[in-house]
């Protein structure tokens, strides 16, 4: 079935509540963007979503959205606290996917005669790839500390600064988490993963900052022109995908008892106040935590790796957090419905928090300029920094874009790839690129995802998030 789109204006789009639609669908997109890709699948994983129980003011879609599962990558929806659902296919199978971007001392004229150096050295000392594992081994008491306390518990370790945590979401903890509800299988999954980048989409990058939209935001974020940066983008590995199909399993097991049908199976859910709600919300709290002990501790080792590489020590390297955020979660949080706070649950899956000056949940450093918000490119284009704005509150529960968003699937970008040598493309722009898998870059190729500055253009006209900084590529790890 073709859903069809009601244009509100230049980035908005509605899709019309009907049937058994319990609130309207809102993509925001430009008009290009709205018909890129797997488009009709997307809409209608946004129309199942609007079918849950408990949903708040629209089923909401990204301009960076794609087919997923369940709900679109791409997709937030927010939940009555007390009357609404949790569903895993809205969180995601990487739970707190997520990127942390650090700004160095540095500048290109720095780093570019010794860049080879350095990408190789961080290739070969950052584990990278399928199932690979990394130097942190976790007795089973310290794996449960992680699980609970997060990037604290790395922090503690000596994997960083105190002020890491000041620039991390949600401290790089979120308290509910409960390693009793979390599976043998999964925890033996992430005991020799932590400070491992993993596969697929994950990376790290060497940047450059290339332009300055907003120097007053700039300046407070420790953005200059010229500047060499570190971006991460990785998340809970072997544990968070084991969490994330244990409670699918279970919740589709017992789909039958939840009083209402689903629109797909791939939605299976339970009542937030349910034991089976609560008891997944505590295990990807734990899930989430892990991850974020993951990009913490994979900083630390590449602040070691960057300082040896270009012999010099760390007063001049200058590393340090801008802000990490994560990408596939589930949050209570409080926003305004129709005049009053309501606690809500949001799930962001492939989408980024993007809150307001002002917000009590904003470290002191950025409760001015508004949260920062990463939103990575492919390897060959670019990726922005923006801060979050009070239209994301009041329109999105305070999310916008994660990053650019595939364009063709990994089969189709394998065949589009072929005859073709995408690391040397990359070279002849000036891109260094290091990769492990044999269809790792073909499946990641710059041609395989959507315009990234067509998606940040779309959340700036749109208000819900605003451009501070444009980054360019110099290096790049792909995992």
């Amino acid at each position: 079935m073709t859903i069809t789109l009601t244009r509100l204006d230049d980035y908005r789009w509605e899709i019309p509540r009907t049937g058994d639609m319990r609130v309207p669908g809102r993509v925001y997109a430009s008009s290009s963007l709205l018909t890129s890709g797997d488009s009709q699948e997307a809409f209608t994983q946004v129309s199942n979503v609007a079918k849950l129980p408990g949903i708040l003011k629209a089923s909401l879609a990204m301009p960076d959205m794609h087919w997923g599962y369940g709900f679109p990558i791409g997709g937030v929806a927010a939940f009555d606290w007390e009357t609404g659902i949790i569903s895993p296919g809205g969180v995601g199978y990487d739970i707190n996917c997520g990127v942390r971007l650090a700004g160095t001392l540095l500048t290109e004229s720095d780093v570019r005669p010794r860049l080879e150096a350095l990408v190789n050295a961080l290739y070969q000392n950052i584990p990278c790839g399928v199932g690979t594992t990394g130097s942190v081994k976790l007795s089973p008491s310290d794996a449960k500390q992680v699980l609970k306390t997060g990037s604290q518990w790395a922090v503690r370790q000596g994997f960083g600064e105190d002020g890491d945590l000041e620039h991390t979401e949600d401290g790089g903890c979120l308290p509910d988490a409960d390693p009793s509800e979390v599976s043998d299988k999964a925890i033996n999954r992430g005991k020799q993963q932590l400070g491992t980048l993993g596969s697929g989409n994950h990376f790290l990058e060497i940047g450059v900052v290339e332009t300055i939209f907003d120097p007053d935001i700039a300046g407070k974020l420790g953005l200059f022109k010229g500047q060499v940066t570190l971006m991460l983008h990785s998340g809970s590995r072997g544990l968070g995908y084991q969490v994330c199909d244990d409670y699918l399993a279970r919740m589709m097991k017992h789909m039958h008892q939840l009083g209402f049908t689903l629109p797909d199976r791939q939605l299976a859910c339970a009542m937030i106040q349910s034991d089976a709600g609560m008891t997944y919300w505590r295990a990807m709290a734990c899930a989430a935590n892990y991850a974020w002990a993951n990009r913490q501790i994979l900083m630390h080792h590449c602040r070691r790796i960057m300082e040896n590489a270009l012999s010099i020590g760390p007063r001049d390297l200058g590393l340090r957090l801008i802000y990490d955020v994560c990408h596939n979660i589930a949050k209570k949080e409080t926003h305004t419905i129709d005049g009053k706070p309501c606690t809500v649950c949001v799930h962001r899956k492939g989408a980024t928090r993007s809150f307001p000056p002002g917000h009590p949940s904003l470290c002191e450093d950025y409760r001015r300029t508004g949260q920062p918000v990463i939103v990575p490119g492919d390897m060959g284009t670019a990726s922005y920094v923006l801060v979050g704005t009070e239209t994301a509150m009041s329109e999105t529960f305070g999310s916008t874009c994660h990053g650019a968003g595939r364009l063709l699937s990994r089969t189709a970008a394998q065949k589009a790839s072929k005859g073709r040598s995408i690391h040397r493309e990359l070279e002849n722009k000036g891109i260094l690129v290091r990769w492990t898998g044999k269809s790792t870059l073909a499946e990641e190729m710059p041609d395989a995802y959507k315009d990234v500055s067509e998606v940040v253009n779309v959340v700036h006209a749109a208000g819900i998030s605003r451009k501070v900084a444009k980054l360019r590529p110099m290096a790049v790890v792909k995992g």
